[in-house]
């Protein structure tokens, strides 16, 4: 989380964090019930889930290799944090599924060779945390066998309605359980047991309609009857007319059905295309219809991110980029449906944008202002008065303007526009904001009230002056620009801006730099040939994709200046992204 910590300051995003809804000024009608007090998800969680790209075909190895790569991409320092086993990890047989001696679904060993809480386990030691998977009811096999349940005397027969069926997406054959009978509660309390005892950090329960609100209120109980923090998620397309009793029960709920296309050349649908831009534009009016349920501790959940392989994934560039910014403006859950072994440069840049993932971890819910067409306009109002606008085209031809006035936004005066995606300043508007937008595409900007003063003048590392041996290079995600400048590893290795100033006197500069060894790299600033900061500390981030930054106050004369950073150990400079003057 340490870039996420950076990003924070740079997105104005610390205080929204440490206050609560109301605090911010978002024009909100109040959630009509409290949210989950399970103390969980007070921010969209963010991870991975395996039912897009792994989808019927989940092995102990598949997921061990997406957790690998959740980390070696280093989204996990972005806080992606979960690896979501979904559906299809059980065994069964022609009578539904095979159960243990409790009555619970047995795991396919064939796929989990070493069992769940031995992939839980490997999971944890990366530093991440575990999902899994389950839908309501009891199995047929555990009725016909009538297995005890645990810890009482109570049997299957005893709390198995067999006249009603519930609905399942795998081996089918679920009774509903009869919440009257003694013995149901304590039979959805061993599962939840069991699930705790193996590690499970989020649970998805599944096929859930209105009807399985006894079954939603149960494992609710059950699981905080295990002492364990689980994220508790509500799956699928659930009624809004009970929206008051998801957002009181579970920590998220999903509003639609699939964003899957399942129109790939594999079997049921799978393989590429994952997914096609007709089922990302439909999430807009739901999201729009359930904004107002959602907040810390509950959230609107529109369904995996469909980024991170390219155009084959069924969207554009363009596409993947208006999918990732309704996400964020909707505060839904972030998780990624992909394949994390191949994910593009493109998509490793999308997802993890730091500006975008503070949008979307900033506690609020956007609404929608503009509906028109294939135009939408949709902002929030954040703690220290910034209001964060995402435009929209969401045809698939031609070119639109799309425009928000500062009367709609709530905005009076004057206020400074930075561009969310670029991370650059775009200067003070007046009145109203328009964009010409490709048919797919997006823009987020932030808009600050007032003029702001000068706009500041960022110069990148890569197009300074750098020391012999020194590289520009982008292997390393999260930087501004076209690349950053890694160093010779040598005493004296340097990169120098040709900086300009309106006038003279002291001038903040700040200096983005990662340092992923656990030793600090110090280095020697001067400006004009002058050292104004010697051995200036530039300490370890953690990553080499932590990026964090460094202000000082330099003397700058007026016009044209010289600001160089100088390594002053054999370690060379920290990696420099940019140098920005205020």
């Amino acid at each position: 989380m340490t870039a996420i910590r950076a990003a924070l300051g740079r997105c104005a995003l610390a205080v929204a964090l440490a206050l609560p809804l109301a605090a911010t000024g978002q024009s909100l009608a109040p959630p009509p019930a409290a949210a989950s007090d399970n103390g969980l998800s007070l921010r969209p969680a963010m991870g991975w889930s395996s039912w897009s790209f792994v989808r019927r075909w989940p092995t102990e190895a598949k997921m061990k290799a997406q957790a690998d790569a959740l980390i070696a991409s280093g989204l996990h320092e972005k806080g992606y944090v979960y690896v979501n086993l979904d559906d299809f990890y059980q065994k069964c047989d022609a009578n539904g599924f095979v159960v243990d001696q409790y009555g619970r679904w047995a795991v396919d060993e064939a796929k989990f060779p070493s069992g769940i809480k031995a992939l839980a386990d490997y999971i944890h030691s990366k530093g991440l945390k575990f999902g899994f998977y389950v839908t309501p009811g009891i199995a047929k096999n555990a009725v016909t066998r009538n297995t005890p349940i645990e810890g009482t005397s109570y049997r299957a027969k005893d709390i198995a309605d067999t006249t009603r069926q519930e609905k399942n997406y795998n081996c089918k054959n679920m009774y509903y359980i009869d919440y009257s009978k003694p013995g149901s509660q304590e039979f959805v309390n061993s599962w939840a047991r069991q699930f705790a005892d193996w590690g499970v950090d989020y649970l998805k329960i599944d096929g859930v309609g209105s009807h399985d609100i006894p079954d939603v209120r149960a494992w609710d109980r059950a699981l905080r009857a295990t002492g364990r923090p689980i994220n508790y998620a509500l799956s699928n397309n659930l009624a809004i007319a009970d929206a008051p009793t998801w957002r009181q029960l579970a920590n998220s709920w999903r509003t639609q059905g699939d964003v899957e296309c399942y129109c790939g050349p594999g079997a049921n649908g799978s393989g590429f295309p994952l997914t096609n831009w007709s089922k990302i534009t439909s999430r807009f009016t739901s999201a729009a219809n359930w904004q107002q349920y959602a907040g810390p501790g509950g959230w609107n959940d529109l369904d995996s991110l469909q980024i991170g392989n390219g155009d084959q994934i069924g969207l554009t560039s363009d596409q993947r980029r208006s999918h990732m910014t309704l996400w964020a403006m909707a505060a839904s859950p972030l998780l990624i449906g992909s394949d994390l072994t191949q994910l593009t440069a493109t998509d490793r840049a999308i997802l993890g944008n730091e500006r975008l993932i503070a949008v979307n971890q900033d506690g609020i819910a956007a609404r929608r202002v503009v509906n028109s067409g294939n135009q939408q306009v949709w902002l929030k109002r954040q703690a220290n008065g910034d209001t964060v606008i995402a435009l929209f085209n969401t045809g698939t031809t031609g070119n639109q303007t799309v425009a928000v006035t500062w009367a709609q936004a709530g905005i009076s005066g004057p206020a400074r526009i930075t561009d969310l995606w670029s991370g650059q300043s775009t200067g003070v508007v007046n009145g109203s904001y328009s964009v010409t937008l490709r048919p797919g595409e997006t823009r987020l900007i932030r808009a600050t009230p007032g003029d702001g003063g000068p706009a500041p003048q960022r110069y990148e590392a890569e197009t300074a002056t750098y020391s012999a041996g020194s590289t520009v290079d982008s292997n390393h995600a999260g930087f501004s620009g076209t690349g950053f400048v890694n160093t010779a590893n040598a005493v004296g290795a340097y990169v120098e801006w040709t900086v300009s100033a309106p006038s003279a006197g002291d001038t903040a500069v700040t200096l983005r730099y990662a340092n992923g060894t656990a030793a600090g790299r110090p280095m020697d600033i001067a400006v004009n040939g002058t050292v104004v900061a010697a051995g200036r500390a530039f300490d370890s981030t953690g990553t080499w994709t932590g990026w964090r930054d460094v202000t000082l106050t330099v003397p700058l004369k007026a016009g044209t200046n010289t600001v160089r950073a100088t390594a002053t150990t054999a370690d060379g400079a920290p990696n420099l992204d940019y140098l920005e003057r205020s």
